[in-house]
């Protein structure tokens, strides 16, 4: 997206940067400026000043400074687009776009409006349930037993779902309005459309706020036995699991002050922590750490914690964040994984041993080049020369996805170390390896690069009658998928956290040059074609990637990244097959889904809603296509 600089301009001439600030940080009239207490660090008394003069804002202490759209981005953590919208829907103003067509502005402007509504209803909804907790004893004593004071309770908004299937008709008076079903509140029966009722019910709720503080979605808690025992809102036009972490709007200052984001398992580890002193804590929504996820927490801060229980369960979660953590994992950041005793979650630990305890478990976390190893060398016995190259073997996909630099080469000499080779042989040896990793342990993953190299021998272990039938075979959509963002990374971009996960989660080369794709366009954003190929030398898909632009001709159709008025119909157009391609491919899983919940009812009390999920919106993308 590109936005005119005359824009930009106008946008900062008439923003009110005291206004701005004023919304986050309680400022005072000092002479000309206004002061108070900085926002990016801990201080006492105020240093942070804002001039509406010159339309800047400086801190005397930490030395941040910048105009409206700078504050934004550093204390809201958004990209630089993100900011721009937001000062722009402050100022009442939109936004233009330089390479966007006329159909779609009109998306976007009526996507805005389609979000601005949901969230308004969504803030309704929390209201209504936060008046609800007053009188209803059972959810206090709920509260109340886990610790919590009435003071967090109010800081997170914390609300309850009364019992009854219908208490929202007392909230919203027009209850079959589509925006109840739209943004999660209410659920139409399969059976009979005109039924409807509350998809929350008799549970303590936890409303979920993006960046901005706006209600997104809602996860309740039930009070007693039943199941299951929390519930998230469904994915919505304004919330996506994969995308957002519950309790980050409230621990941004204390992420800041703290230096680090510590990872949890839950809404109550985030909110009994916050009770404890660890403000600074938040918790993905049910599923497993994300690469939005990550990004996301990179722009508050260089330092993340994952806590988890010290079980089996604890320990398969650990290797997924690894997973995602480690194309993230520059010389800059730091990235550790905690692991607490069984029977504790942080909570627990901290009311039984005391935070001084829980502060020394924090800090000696594990680092993520230690947990690299140790979940390598897993099932390996070193003494032996097969156990060194199993560990060598389970290795190298962990290592590819590292980005180059200090912390991957040093990592490069334990693990030779550790299998007894030098690092210069080690490095050889997995550059000659193969394509895909070797086909390393059940437990790991491929990895988007390898050691670099600029001459790369052809792979092992292929007969030509072998290759010629790879030459010949019939492309899957993954390579299409792969043909299509070679051609244009920028469409990369454009695609939601579900779709690029599905992507990366692709067997294979494909797969692994996924996820390259996916750490270059954090690291450098959108490269045209001749810089992805430059990156590429010596990666073990490099040959896979070069037959998928071969095939459409041997040249991608762009060279650039901004796109000129010619290219934007083919651009269009190339988004448009994209699309349908991914569509298909989700199509794919969610039938694979639906089979795995059908197995399971009888034995799960929520694969029917489940199935019933599934189905809608397999019917929702086979109507699309």
């Amino acid at each position: 997206m590109t936005i005119p600089a005359s824009f930009l301009q106008d946008l900062l001439a008439r923003a009110d940067i005291v206004e701005v600030v004023g919304r986050y940080v309680q400022l005072k009239k000092s002479g000309g400026n206004f002061m108070g207490l900085c926002p990016f660090h801990a201080e006492k008394s105020p240093s942070f000043s804002v001039s509406p003069s010159k339309q800047f804002y400086h801190c005397f202490g930490c030395g941040a400074n910048g105009d409206a759209i700078d504050f934004l981005k550093t204390y809201a953590g958004m990209d630089f687009v993100e900011a721009v919208q937001e000062l722009a829907g402050q100022c009442g103003l939109q936004v233009p776009e330089d390479d966007a067509s006329p159909e779609e502005r009109a998306r976007s402007a009526q996507q805005r409006q389609q979000q601005t509504t949901l969230t308004d209803v969504l803030e309704k909804a929390a209201t209504a349930y936060q008046k609800r907790l007053r009188g209803a004893a059972r959810a206090i004593d709920y509260l109340k037993g886990r610790g919590l004071s009435g003071q967090i309770a109010k800081r997170f908004g914390l609300g309850y779902a009364p019992e009854g299937w219908h208490a929202l008709a007392g909230v919203f008076p027009a209850y079959d309005d589509p925006l109840l079903v739209e943004s999660g509140l209410v659920i139409v029966s399969e059976e009979d459309r005109d039924k409807r009722y509350d998809r929350f019910r008799d549970r303590v709720m936890f409303p979920i706020r993006n960046v901005k503080g706006e209600c997104i979605g809602f996860g309740g808690r039930v009070l007693g036995d039943e199941k299951p025992k929390y519930l998230n809102s469904p994915e919505t036009p304004v919330f996506s699991k994969g995308r957002e972490l519950y309790g980050l709007y409230e621990a941004r200052a204390a992420v800041r002050e703290a230096g680090y984001a510590l990872v949890t398992e839950g809404y109550m580890d985030v909110v009994a922590l916050a009770q404890l002193g660890y403000a600074n804590a938040v918790a993905t929504l049910g599923t497993a750490c994300t690469s939005e996820h990550m990004h996301k927490l990179f722009r508050f801060t260089d330092s993340v914690v994952f806590s988890f229980d010290g079980d089996d369960a604890g320990q398969r979660a650990a290797r997924k964040a690894l997973d995602v953590a480690l194309p993230y994992a520059n010389d800059a950041r730091s990235v550790k994984f905690l692991f607490l005793p069984p029977e504790h979650d942080p909570d627990s630990f901290i009311r039984e041993h005391g935070k001084e305890a829980f502060a020394r478990f924090v800090n000696e976390a594990t680092p993520l080049s230690r947990f690299l190893i140790e979940s390598a060398r897993e099932g390996c016995d070193l003494n032996s020369a097969e156990g060194r190259a199993h560990l060598s073997n389970n290795a190298k996909p962990l290592w590819a996805l590292l980005p180059d630099g200090a912390l991957k080469r040093q990592l490069l000499g334990e693990i030779a170390a550790r299998v007894q080779l030098d690092a210069q042989e080690l490095a050889q040896l997995w550059a000659l390896s193969g394509s895909g990793g070797g086909g390393g342990s059940s437990n790991a993953r491929p990895g988007p690069s390898a050691p670099p190299q600029r001459e790369r021998p052809a792979p092992f272990g292929r007969s030509s009658a072998a290759r010629a039938r790879a030459r010949i075979a019939p492309p899957s959509r993954a390579d299409i998928a792969v043909r299509l963002l070679l051609t244009d990374m920028s469409a990369w971009e454009e695609l939601s956290a579900e779709l690029q996960t599905l992507l990366c989660e692709q067997p294979g080369d494909s797969g692994a040059l996924f996820h390259w794709l996916d750490a270059q366009f954090h690291e450098h954003g959108a490269q045209p074609w001749v810089a992805l190929r430059e990156g590429m030398h010596g990666q073990p898909f490099e040959e896979y990637a070069l037959r998928q632009i071969n095939a459409c001709g041997g040249t991608p159709i762009f060279t650039g990244v901004q796109a000129n008025n010619t290219d934007r119909k083919l651009r269009e157009s190339i988004r448009e097959e994209l699309h349908d391609v991914l569509d298909r491919m989700l199509i794919e899983r969610l039938r694979a889904q639906l089979t795995e919940a059908l197995s399971t009812f009888g034995s799960d009390p929520g694969a029917p809603d489940r199935y019933r999920a599934l189905q809608a919106r397999l019917r929702e993308l086979q109507m699309r296509l």
